[in-house]
């Protein structure tokens, strides 16, 4: 067996295999029952997308899809952090609470008063802590 042939071989059974997970992939994603189901097999769909350029570039023995195939899995990456975030981001179902992202809108504006340890306001603490002195002092 020639080596031509076993890699001629090898692509062949390597898009058969490729071929029956992205069927399966996309079975996920429409079928797939949440948000994050989805997510993972569109994240699974780049990543045979990867697959089936690596396989072209073997076959063909053009290089430059091995860069197209390295840019495509810099998106990737990309798109599947940025639906993270919108999952995270998104409001409760089924009464599981909400996650939040830290970020400036969970900065505290200095109009709102701030609550200390023990769940007084500053402003009441400052009058209990001043009334204290006083009692001390008379």
């Amino acid at each position: 067996m020639t080596p031509e042939l076993l890699v001629s071989y090898a692509s062949f059974a390597a898009l058969l295999i490729l071929c029956v997970a992205f069927l399966l992939t996309v079975y996920r994603a429409v079928v797939g029952p949440t948000l994050p189901d989805r997510v993972v097999a569109l994240d699974m769909l780049v990543g045979i997308a990867i697959g089936f350029i690596a396989v072209i570039a073997i076959r063909t023995g053009f290089n430059l899809y091995i860069d197209i195939a390295i840019a495509l899995c810099l998106v990737g990456f990309l798109a599947t952090v940025a639906f993270a975030r919108f999952i995270l981001s998104r409001q409760p179902e089924n009464g599981i609470d909400k996650i939040q992202i830290p970020d400036a809108s969970d900065v505290v504006s200095p109009s709102q008063t701030l609550r200390n340890v023990t769940g007084k306001d500053r402003k009441s603490a400052a009058k209990g802590r001043g009334k204290k002195a006083k009692g001390r002092a008379e």
